[in-house]
């Protein structure tokens, strides 16, 4: 499991995009589960995770067609 100390959302993206599938534990935030390189969260979750998880989903995203083009 990966720590960030500091929430950096591109820092992590990059982080989940090239690992696919783990965890990851972000200071002041809480734990993530990543598959198939996306942050994952319920919808149980507490609406901080949810908007972390979103952002950086949208950061891999951005990623992605980055490194497409």
């Amino acid at each position: 499991m990966k720590e960030f100390k500091v929430y950096n959302p591109v820092k992590i993206a990059k982080y989940v995009k090239s690992y696919f599938k783990g965890q990851i534990f972000i200071q002041g935030v809480g734990r993530f589960e990543f598959n198939q390189a996306k942050l994952l969260f319920t919808e149980q979750a507490p609406l901080h995770y949810k908007k972390t998880a979103s952002e950086v989903n949208k950061h891999i995203k951005a990623l992605r067609l980055a490194t497409a083009a």
